[in-house]
């Protein structure tokens, strides 16, 4: 039994959580509500928490001279590798409870049970605000269980909170069907939930020398769903303000709440530095001023950038420009070629945020365009943005869902544009054009369009299935038709590696038929999972 979280102690909760999160992976990868077979969080918590180890066994023994203890240096260096190597949602999310944890342990000089509780929700605190809107049923609901739990025991007993802390999570894992109807209607729990339930049953076992017996998934009911609900802001407010903060903790709360008066998307999110740290702050506004001004009387506002959604005149050029580039994920090696071709710099598929940083600082631009062309990618990328204010780079994410929207963005940059209005054509083209997945499915479901098999050919449009059919071919076609019936002058077919030969020949034939004035590019994709893509505009 440990009575105490020292810096031995912390590398052993990282090493084992990996191993644990390694044991779990494929379980969590299939705790997903869509029927197609790109589930990957189990696999992205894998990929974050080695990036954090891997920090921790570089640096864990150059302890600054003055500053955090041993345990609370092993910490943020945990919290800062998986910050680097986060992917995808749960990724991001979970370096951003680690950095909390960190933060409030950091300096004093043991963590008992109460400074676990204490700790416990501050990266509850982190997580939450690190999401826009945040979300109840998700790792977001489990992390604030556990701490909520942790604090109710109002102990210094350290083993005795984690089981506590532990134990709540499970519970409160098992309620997010309750919360979420999609994973109700998968029969499943949230899979981000269910990898820091594996965590904190590490963390039980390095204290305890005990093995425990983690929360197990719910079972798959027989009728899962193939949706889930998506978040945007409001558009209500007419300027994004965005600027780097240098400022005390509790200043920047003060800030937050008279932020979040004004306006909505509030991110506030930073660097785990004492006593004074650095803060990227973003809102969405009306009254400009108010918002520089709450930021002037937390701290010291810089790098100040306002945004008018509608057009504007000019405004006066800031002082250091030296050029701009643009960073696309690819998964496939045609599309990574045709990126390329575009002047991008190309990133593999489900990078990390370190990664997408070190792409960013490759192009020698002072300002950047990101393209994620993937949800979970998108988190990664506005944290690697993020960063990159840290080395004097603005960088701006346009979310793109899919590869066809980014080919539709890439052509209509135009260099001589002000960066800002050329972020908005991008933007603007990027969601003109609407895209298609053609896959097979990996298990039953029922769908938008009805129940489907293993098997099964789904035709998602903007990330619902529209389509099921057994002739990949026709699925192909009648999914195309049914995009062309919504208008479009253009249509992109990119087929993936395991493509039949011939797939985009039929389908543009197809389109020469019975859309004899729609203009049809093909090329080989070479992504995985799907056999075809299709962009429409």
């Amino acid at each position: 039994m440990l009575d105490t979280l020292d810096a031995a102690a912390v590398r052993r909760w990282c090493a084992s959580g990996l191993v644990a999160l390694k044991r779990h992976q494929g379980e969590i990868d299939q705790l997903n509500v869509y029927p197609v077979p790109d589930g990957d969080t189990g696999t992205n918590l894998v990929l974050t928490l080695t990036s954090a180890q891997q920090a921790l066994a570089m640096d864990l023994d150059t302890l600054p001279d003055s500053g955090p203890t041993a345990h609370g240096h092993a910490l943020r260096l945990m919290a800062q590798g998986a910050l680097l190597g986060a992917r995808g949602n749960s990724g991001v999310i979970l370096s951003q409870i680690l950095r909390g944890f960190a933060d409030e342990v950091a300096v004093v000089p043991a963590v008992h049970g109460r400074e676990l509780a204490a700790a416990l929700r501050s990266g509850a605190a982190a997580a939450y605000t690190a999401v826009a809107r945040p979300v109840e049923g998700t790792l977001l609901t489990v992390v604030a269980a556990a701490a909520a739990a942790a604090e109710r025991a109002d102990s210094d007993d350290l083993p005795a909170v984690a089981r506590v802390a532990a134990r709540a999570a499970a519970e409160a894992l098992a309620r997010t069907p309750e919360q979420l109807p999609a994973l109700a209607r998968a029969g499943v729990v949230d899979a981000g939930g269910r990898g820091f339930c594996v965590l904190l049953d590490a963390l039980v076992e390095v204290l305890t020398g005990e093995s425990t017996a983690g929360p197990a998934p719910a079972p798959r009911s027989a009728r899962p769903a193939a949706t889930v609900a998506r978040e945007t802001g409001s558009n209500e407010y007419a300027y994004e303000v965005q600027f780097l903060l240098d400022a005390r903790a509790e200043a920047v709360t003060g800030m937050r709440r008279a932020l979040d008066a004004l306006g909505d998307s509030l991110v506030v999110v930073g660097d785990g530095r004492e006593p004074e740290g650095t803060w990227n702050v973003h809102v969405h506004v009306n009254d400009v001023g108010a918002a520089v001004e709450a930021g002037v009387a937390a701290g010291r506002p810089y790098r100040i950038s306002v945004t008018r959604f509608a057009d504007q005149p000019e405004p006066p050029p800031s002082p250091v420009v030296d050029g701009r580039a643009a960073v696309v994920v690819a998964t496939g090696g045609g599309i990574a070629e045709l990126f390329a071709a575009e002047g991008a710099t190309v990133v593999p598929g489900n990078p990390s945020t370190g990664e997408l940083l070190d792409a960013i600082r490759s192009t020698g631009a002072a300002r950047v365009v990101v393209l994620p062309n993937d949800a979970n990618t998108e988190a990664v990328a506005g944290t690697a943005a993020r960063e990159a204010h840290r080395y004097g780079i603005k960088v701006s994410v346009v979310p793109t869902r899919s590869p066809v929207q980014a080919l539709a963005a890439l052509a209509v940059r135009d260099g001589d544009r002000r960066f800002e209005d050329d972020l908005i054509a991008m933007a603007e083209a990027a969601g003109a054009c609407r895209y298609a997945e053609v896959c097979h499915a990996s298990r039953e479901a029922l769908t938008m369009a009805g129940p489907c098999r293993p098997g099964d050919v789904l035709a998602l449009v903007e990330g619902e299935v529209h389509l099921i059919g057994t002739d990949l071919t026709d699925t192909c076609a009648a999914v195309v038709d049914r995009m062309l019936g919504g208008g479009g002058e253009m249509v992109t077919l990119l087929a993936g590696v395991d493509a039949p030969a011939g797939l985009t020949d039929a389908v543009r034939a197809h389109v020469a038929r019975r859309w004899p004035f729609v203009e049809v590019h093909a090329y080989p994709g070479g992504q995985p999972f799907y056999p075809l893509l299709v962009g429409i505009e």
